[in-house]
């Protein structure tokens, strides 16, 4: 108390006084520590929802690179197939001349042999890279969706702590779980 009868409190001994100095925290605090926890929450979502875009974007282009590599190679089966086609129709019309075409015939055989069996491997790259691509999208849009329903769960416990309704807050807790649910999901889908 002062000189003149005048008593003052400290702005956190006046907010625990309008609150009923119980010791138990209002509902604007509870709102507060959800919020800062959503938030923290939310921070480690998005940044583990960015790193796995990342995942699949880096797939999807190492799928296009291949796909690339192994459309330069059919491209160059049908260059050497037609040489090839072209010699044994060369051997077919000039049967004199055949003794000295068959050695490129083999060697064009061989090379698309060869060149047949790279442009398969580089499209089966291509498929498992497009493949791991479209496995790890499927988490990362769980992700997503979590992080809609933590955003939703934040802008419920904001409400909350301007209307002071409580059924709005638990709204809000549901829909941190479904987020965090969501979360877990994609978590065990990588």
């Amino acid at each position: 108390m002062s000189e003149h009868g005048l008593h003052t409190h400290a702005p956190h001994e006046e907010a625990l006084h309008h609150e009923g100095g119980s010791g138990h925290h209002s509902l604007g605090q509870w709102v507060a520590i959800f919020t800062a926890i959503l938030a923290a929450f939310g921070a480690v979502v998005s940044y583990q929802g960015s790193h796995l875009m990342n995942e699949v974007l880096l797939y999807k282009n190492e799928a296009v690179l291949e796909k690339a590599r192994a459309t330069d190679q059919w491209n160059y089966y049908q260059a050497v197939s037609t040489k090839l086609h072209l010699l044994e129709l060369g051997s077919t019309l000039d049967p004199g001349k055949a003794q000295q075409f068959a050695p490129k015939i083999e060697k064009y055989q061989a090379q698309k042999n060869a060149i047949l069996k790279e442009a398969r491997a580089l499209e089966t790259q291509s498929g498992k890279a497009d493949a791991e691509s479209a496995r790890l999208n499927r988490p990362h849009n769980d992700m997503e969706i979590a992080m809609i329903f933590l955003q939703i769960a934040i802008s419920l416990a904001s409400i909350t702590a301007l209307t002071r309704r409580t059924w709005l807050f638990g709204l809000g807790i549901l829909s941190a779980l479904g987020g965090i649910g969501l979360w877990v999901a994609a978590m065990l889908a990588i």
